[in-house]
């Protein structure tokens, strides 16, 4: 077991920054292997929320590398000085939480408000940028964040990739914790939903799983509309919907259409979503993308010019994703020049985006940093993790999130059904990377216009 976790500790360590590895990765023993099991001990309840949240689909993947075998991954709690004594003598079933998927319910109060939900800190009420566009979805989050269940149950929010869904499901639930801390919070997405709910079919869980779901506060889920020819999917939502709104629980889900534009979905189901309020998100108008930048640009200590602002905003109109995106491309070109943010300097790194848009799909990219990293798609996409390979891996993965609409889940799929947060783990990085290592930034700038021309 030490030398598996030599191996795998050194694949780790060229996953991620060396800020994370001491934040985080570095806390972390193992403590037990059996069969295809790997238990972890973690030293606090706060590192294993964050390593579940962010970093459980990494240490997977690298251990079932190096194991040479698919293996699961549960976290404990212990003193990490004593990691490696004998685990019948130490653990609580309830500190247990096993991959990929979401955390289990948890017992004490204190635990159910923290260890079973996947939240991202930044995304709140503060920092979400409320304009015309997307008023209502804003007031509506907010009521049902300060009154769960008592308003707009369930709440519906609607719109397409990149307007900002996803950020008001997560400031919802940081309000609640933040405020009931009793509550127990669930976001997932609808991919995740459905591979608890088939785990749970396959490992005859069943009845944990419906305890997992109908036993929370506030149950967020995120792309309903990937439901639609998911019969029994839809099914075990539908009697989670009536457990949960006849407790008085709170449900927000989000879709990029209507639910009755979602095809195959159930009618009762149907009904149920559209008993609440539907909030429409529209794309944002010119002063709230120039808001948007300003925002991003103060979170991220970037001096923006008024003219870089009102040029991005001009030329980046349907996406938020995209137009923070183009900013953080002028802010590390900028960076890397030794250089500040102008428009000159804007025109020229953004040459690309007056273009007329054009339909990327994955299999571009893919094809794009094969060839550009002398690999094969097959290698790219497969179980190997020699360091050239990884950092390909990681483009590729940042490049998908960038020009397309896929979300975490589905990028993963992609990528031979690695886990979500392995994908955002690759994102966050790259996009640390380019502001310091000049040749990163240049191959993605130069994949970019690349995949663009040849759409």
């Amino acid at each position: 077991m030490d030398e598996l976790w030599d191996r795998c500790s050194l694949a780790l360590k060229e996953s991620v920054s060396d800020a994370v590895w001491q934040m985080w990765l570095s806390k972390i023993l193992p403590v037990d292997i059996t069969g295809d099991n790997l238990t972890i001990g973690v030293p606090n309840s706060v590192v294993r929320t964050r390593i579940n949240d962010r970093f459980l689909g990494l240490i997977r993947d690298a251990a079932s590398a190096e194991a040479g075998q698919p293996l699961e991954v549960l976290l404990i709690i212990v003193d990490v000085d004593e990691a490696y004594e004998p685990l019948e003598e130490t653990e609580n079933p309830a500190d247990i939480v096993p991959l990929p998927n979401s955390a289990p319910v948890q017992t004490s109060s204190s635990s159910r408000a923290t260890g079973s939900v996947r939240l991202d800190p930044r995304f709140t009420f503060d920092s979400f940028v409320s304009a015309s566009s997307n008023r209502l979805a804003f007031a509506a989050a907010q009521t049902v964040a300060e009154t769960p269940g008592r308003s707009y149950n369930p709440l519906f929010i609607q719109g397409a990739s990149g307007l900002g869904k996803t950020h008001l499901l997560h400031a919802i639930g940081n309000y609640v914790l933040e405020n009931y801390p009793t509550h127990r919070v669930l976001y997932v997405t609808t991919e995740t939903f459905l591979n608890d709910f088939v785990d749970a079919m396959r490992s005859r869980t069943t009845v944990a799983f419906k305890r997992h779901y109908r036993e929370c506060d506030v149950l967020l889920i995120d792309d309903v509309q990937f439901m639609q020819n998911k019969e029994a999917l839809q099914e075990e939502l539908f009697h989670t919907y009536n457990t949960l709104h006849g407790a008085g629980k709170q449900i927000v889900l989000t879709s990029d259409r209507a639910p009755k534009s979602i095809e195959t979905l159930e009618d009762r189901l149907r009904s149920r979503l559209l008993s609440g309020l539907l909030a429409e998100i529209d794309p944002p108008d010119l002063e709230t993308r120039l808001a948007i930048l300003r925002t991003k640009a103060m979170s991220d200590h970037i001096e923006l010019p008024d003219d870089v602002g009102e040029f991005i905003a001009t030329n980046v109109k349907d996406n938020i994703r995209e137009l923070e995106g183009a900013l953080t491309r002028v802010s590390a070109f900028a960076h890397l020049s030794n250089a500040p943010i102008s428009l000159e300097l804007a025109e020229m790194v953004l040459s690309d985006i007056g273009t007329e848009p054009k339909l990327i799909t994955p299999d571009m990219i893919l094809d794009a940093v094969a060839e550009a990293y002398g690999l094969s798609v097959e290698e790219l996409v497969g179980p190997r993790r020699a360091r050239p390979l990884v950092t390909a891996r990681h483009v590729a993965m940042y490049l998908i999130r960038t020009l397309t609409d896929y979300s975490y889940p589905s990028i993963g799929k992609v990528f031979g059904g690695r886990d979500h947060s392995t994908c955002i783990s690759a994102y966050e990085k790259i996009s640390e990377q380019m502001k310091e290592r000049r040749q990163l930034y240049e191959q993605v700038t130069a994949l970019i216009l690349q995949i663009k021309g040849s759409g």
